[in-house]
């Protein structure tokens, strides 16, 4: 399966970026889905997770009650909207697609990876 971000750019402090993952190939629709991102010089962090259902999901600490991961299984596209952005949310921003249906915040647990989207908030 092909994974292919989009909807990354730049934005203020406070604004709101919706990032869509369109995957090709083959449904994704008994798959989980993630979001990881990773910023210049640190470690690829977790963000989100959805259960391939879409009536489970996750996210870490740093962006719970702000981020929202979805899916549109006709469509074959998850999608993760930010909100009230912060200047540590830039990073590349990557979704995957999980081995099985469960969600789990962890990368072993996803094989297939798309290029990723920046995504840079300034203040």
């Amino acid at each position: 399966v092909q994974l292919v971000e989009s909807g990354g750019g730049l934005v203020q402090a406070g604004g709101s970026l919706r990032l869509s993952c369109a995957a090709s190939g083959r449904t994704i629709s008994s798959n989980a889905m993630a979001w990881f991102r990773q910023a210049p010089g640190k470690e690829r962090e977790f963000v989100a997770t959805i259960r391939w259902s879409g009536d489970s999901s996750y996210y870490a600490d740093s962006v719970k009650g702000r981020f929202t991961i979805s899916r549109d299984n006709a469509k074959n596209t998850v999608y993760l909207q930010m909100n009230s952005l912060k200047p540590e949310d830039t990073g590349v921003y990557c979704c995957t697609a999980g081995l099985s249906g469960n969600h789990i915040p962890e990368p072993t647990g996803y094989d297939y990876w798309g290029q990723g989207a920046q995504g840079t908030v300034s203040l």
